[in-house]
């Protein structure tokens, strides 16, 4: 039977076979716009595995029966549809999803916050910010993505205000990731919440933190990540540490050097790391007794930090 017969057939399992098939048919030229109308088909699981096989189409045709799947009475064929948005790559997409940014369904918005995010639109941006006040969390979440990738300096504020209260640890943790961005506009208005966020009850929320003071390259957070060398999780640690080392603060090499009694292997190999790039003369006792560490990696990169140290004019021991 020709597969454009079984596309047709009475069968939903026939059809569902044949939409598999399809993309390696001998017929290139029919394949989207047959799976274009198996998104039509009456049953979830045929439009499921259509939805799944357009990934990476993205002329109009099919964005235009595509994106309205995204309110589609089955949940396995929204979330199917969302994740082959997601793969979207031409900002000329956009003008599919925008509609739906502003949908009342929250499970739609967010997808669609999701879908037009690495398309870098700027007319995503009134929505978006409008989206951070939604009361769902899932649609905070995505556009604050939206905003991250945007890159838009009029967005600190809003961001900065999730850091710190956005009920959701996941809203937070996202927002604080976002926010890396400032790097590129000098902006330093968003140290206090970024403080107060590594200090969060959440380590995941701290660990991103830590990892976006490093980001910023800004010594106003020296401090706060020196106090993080300290924190009950050795994870936000190995981000304090790694921020510290890209900072080059001289001023953490005491809590550095404290950090290479920790039982974790990993912390003390970015301790070593941190302070191979600090470049302090105090840091080459530490890193030469870290020569005699237990785990062989922790050696290794204490001997790399210390030849790094010498070759930019330090004094290493001989």
């Amino acid at each position: 039977m020709h597969i454009h017969q079984r596309l047709q057939h009475e069968d939903a399992a026939v059809r569902r076979v044949a939409v598999l098939d399809l993309p390696y048919s001998d017929e290139e030229d029919e394949v989207a716009p047959w799976l274009v109308k198996a998104l039509a088909d009456p049953d979830a699981l045929v439009r499921t595995e259509a939805a799944k096989a357009l990934e990476g189409f993205e002329d109009d045709e099919v964005l235009a029966a595509l994106v309205p799947l995204l309110k589609d009475a089955d949940a396995g064929v929204r979330e199917v549809v969302a994740t082959t948005l997601a793969e979207l790559k031409q900002p000329a997409s956009a003008g599919h999803l925008l509609p739906y940014l502003e949908d009342a369904d929250p499970q739609v918005k967010a997808a669609a916050l999701a879908a037009v995010k690495p398309l870098r639109v700027a007319e995503a941006m009134a929505p978006a910010l409008a989206a951070l006040h939604d009361a769902d969390a899932a649609v905070r979440r995505a556009a604050v993505g939206v905003l991250g990738y945007l890159k838009q300096p009029q967005a600190l504020g809003e961001l900065a205000r999730l850091m710190a209260h956005d009920p959701d640890a996941d809203v937070r943790r996202a927002a604080v990731g976002a926010i890396g961005f400032a790097s590129e506009t000098s902006d330093i208005s968003v140290h206090p919440a970024l403080a107060r966020a590594l200090r969060d009850e959440v380590w995941q929320v701290r660990e991103e933190a830590a990892t976006t003071f490093g980001k910023l390259r800004s010594a106003l957070g020296v401090p706060d990540l020196v106090a993080a060398m300290d924190d009950a999780y050795w994870q936000v640690r190995v981000k304090a540490a790694r921020s510290l080392g890209r900072l080059k603060a001289r001023a953490a090499v005491p809590a550095l050097g404290a950090a290479l009694q920790h039982p974790m292997s990993n912390l003390r190999k970015e301790v070593v790391i941190a302070l191979g790039e600090i470049g302090d003369p105090r840091g080459i006792t530490l890193l030469e007794q870290a020569l005699q560490d237990s785990d062989p990696d922790v050696r290794k990169l204490a001997k790399l930090a210390l030849t790094a140290i010498q070759l930019n004019g330090g004094t290493v021991a001989a």
